[in-house]
């Protein structure tokens, strides 16, 4: 792992593609660094299998341009906000040692999602701190941003991603296994 300008962390391969690619994709155009850690292999999901997935997820870095993507193992639908997990995480953070980070938006259906924000704010701030047993140098990311993938929440901020479209949609396409049919029928929306 690298250090990166922007680190965006989900709970599963493929909630990056769907929630915040365009705006990697953006950062990326402008000359930033991104970085992706998914914090489980996606083992539970109905369709596909996790070394599938892990196929999918690095397709989908190279269409980003992520310096990195790693998957971790904190379990699929079985995340906890445990500090067993804020330690491993921050030391993520303290690798990495991003200025901003993305987290998925605090509400939602999924648990996975939610148990994500939390923990990946609380990682954030036990990263700096210099005191904390774990590896690396402490380090606190500047800003934490949120992204969600439901309509039902209203943005604070919008990112125009217009130019990226293309490439957000062939990013979410690298994950084959998720979705029936093909993605082209998205731009309809």
């Amino acid at each position: 792992m690298e250090n990166v300008d922007v680190l965006t962390i989900a709970a599963h391969p493929d909630d990056i593609e769907l929630t915040c690619s365009g705006t990697l994709l953006k950062m990326v155009d402008k000359g930033y660094s991104v970085g992706i850690l998914d914090l489980t292999q996606g083992e539970m999901g109905t369709r596909g299998t996790a070394e599938l997935r892990a196929q999918e997820a690095e397709a989908a870095r190279v269409v980003i341009g992520a310096r990195f993507r790693e998957r971790l193992n904190f379990g699929d639908s079985r995340l906890t906000a445990s500090v067993e997990n804020r330690f491993a995480l921050a030391e993520k953070i303290r690798e990495a040692r991003p200025k901003t980070v993305i987290l998925p938006y605090w509400e939602g259906r999924h648990p996975d999602h939610y148990i994500t924000a939390t923990l990946g704010y609380e990682a954030c701030y036990a990263a700096g701190l210099k005191q904390l047993p774990v590896g690396g140098q402490p380090h606190r990311p500047k800003k934490i941003l949120y992204a969600s993938m439901y309509w039902e929440v209203k943005p604070s901020f919008l990112v125009d991603i217009t130019p990226q479209w293309e490439r957000k949609l062939a990013s979410i396409n690298c994950f084959s296994s998720q979705f029936a049919g093909d993605m082209r029928d998205i731009t309809e929306l």
